[in-house]
């Protein structure tokens, strides 16, 4: 895939760093190990966050921000990483989907950045343009329904949105038959490190989880 950062998101988040991996994977409906991981993170947090606090980690904080400088209200379209982490701080279990789903979930929340998980095979076009919603745009979230992208950062692919920090698009959405995965991880806080170390995390989740050797990533900007 290639991926091109607009000029109107550069204006809004200037340190924006994102990395998108690619890899061969394979799907199955659930994983008990990866899930034992998943309620672990979930255990730490709640030892170690309250629903404050979790808002002072730096991808939430900058996603935030961000959504604040698009003219979007962050408590009302909660970026994913901090809406899977107050799930978890007030005794909820994760949604169980399947494994890709719930590997991306752990990812996530492992770091705080909100991360997009695709089938790649659905993807219209080789290239996604991180934008930002304009009013009236359509869009299918995830088990949302169409929701309003007005001021919510976006990737497009040549038919139209495919994902937010919010919400992912049903249209490209991965499934127990996908195959070809790519992830987009998304560091408005600027923090390359931090970024790429969510992007080996992944990595090592799917040799794990996924019969994968991990595919390959990049650092985009």
């Amino acid at each position: 895939m290639k991926i091109i950062v607009s000029k109107e998101i550069e204006t809004v988040c200037p340190p924006f760093v994102g990395a998108c991996l690619e890899a061969t994977v394979k799907n199955s409906a659930y994983c008990q190990p990866l899930w034992d991981e998943i309620n672990a993170m979930g255990e730490h947090y709640r030892q170690t966050l309250t629903t404050e606090s979790l808002k002072e980690i730096s991808g939430i904080a900058a996603t935030r921000k961000v959504y604040r400088a698009c003219g979007k209200d962050p408590s009302r379209y909660r970026p994913a990483a901090e809406a899977l982490i107050r799930r978890q701080l007030k005794g909820k279990d994760l949604y169980q989907i399947d494994t890709l789903v719930d590997l991306v979930n752990l990812a996530s929340i492992a770091y705080g950045y909100s991360i997009g998980g695709f089938d790649a095979d659905k993807f219209k076009g080789d290239t996604l343009t991180l934008g930002i919603g304009r009013a009236g745009e359509p869009y299918e979230g995830i088990g949302r329904g169409l929701i309003n992208i007005d001021g919510l950062p976006v990737y497009r692919d040549a038919e139209g949105g495919v994902g937010t920090p919010t919400s992912d698009n049903e249209r490209t959405k991965m499934s127990i038959d996908t195959t070809h995965l790519v992830v987009l991880i998304n560091g408005y806080d600027g923090n390359e490190e931090q970024v790429k170390a969510n992007a080996e995390y992944i990595q090592q989740l799917l040799k794990k989880y996924c019969e994968s050797d991990g595919g390959q990533y990049f650092i985009y900007r």
